[in-house]
């Protein structure tokens, strides 16, 4: 079955790499990108479930998930730290992948279905939105905070199918994080697992054939 629709994600796709924000942050903060890691996975254990995926499911606000981490944080490191200036210290450093946003627009053109499936924050949306043209290239968007699950859960994968009326052999997903790709595979969707740019718009290609003209209605 041929590929219609081109479901791709967000941050590290269609942003510069999310590390970077996160090891500008560190470095501005003076706080160890590991010390990150282990607090949010010190919550977990004390609470019974990761704040961030809390967080990206809708189920836990910004503020009380930046105040969780900044208070193990403030036990692990023996000081106080300043994570209320993080959500503005990263998206600081955040800037539009041009080349992976031309190519959704060109694919866009020839008449491919095309969806955004994103991991994020409820409060955040206004942010992502204004960094690229969503509405001009998307037809679908799928937030995890504003349905409640995140990838890599298969229900995610189905839901925005399901939104843009194809099946899942019909869907080429795009993704920074390989465990999204492989659940992306998993129910039959086509994947790449973008790295850079130069090889995700090389396997994007292959994928789709090496075509130019419309895909088959």
């Amino acid at each position: 079955m041929s590929i219609r629709a081109i479901v791709s994600d967000f941050g590290g796709v269609l942003t510069s790499p999310l590390i970077e924000s996160f090891a500008r942050f560190q470095d501005e903060a003076g706080i160890p990108l590991e010390a990150l890691g282990t607090a949010m996975a010190r919550i977990g254990e004390r609470d019974g479930a990761n704040p961030l995926f809390a967080l990206e499911c809708g189920h836990m606000t910004e503020q009380d998930f930046l105040g969780r981490i900044g208070a193990q944080l403030r036990e692990d490191l023996g000081r106080d730290v300043e994570m209320h200036t993080f959500t503005e210290r990263y998206w600081g450093h955040l800037r539009p992948n041009e080349p992976l946003i031309a190519l959704m627009r060109e694919l866009r053109d020839r008449g491919y279905r095309m969806a955004l499936l994103t991991n994020n924050v409820r409060e955040w949306e206004p942010r992502w939105r204004a960094m690229l043209p969503v509405d001009e290239i998307f037809e679908v968007v799928v937030d995890s905070a504003f349905v409640g699950m995140r990838k890599p859960e298969p229900a995610i994968y189905r839901l925005t199918c399901e939104r843009l009326g194809v099946e899942a052999s019909q869907c080429l997903f795009i993704d920074d994080i390989e465990v999204n790709c492989a659940a992306a595979r998993a129910i039959g969707m086509t994947a790449v697992h973008f790295r850079d740019d130069e090889q995700a718009i090389r396997e994007i290609g292959a994928a789709l054939g090496g075509a130019r003209d419309q895909p088959d209605a």
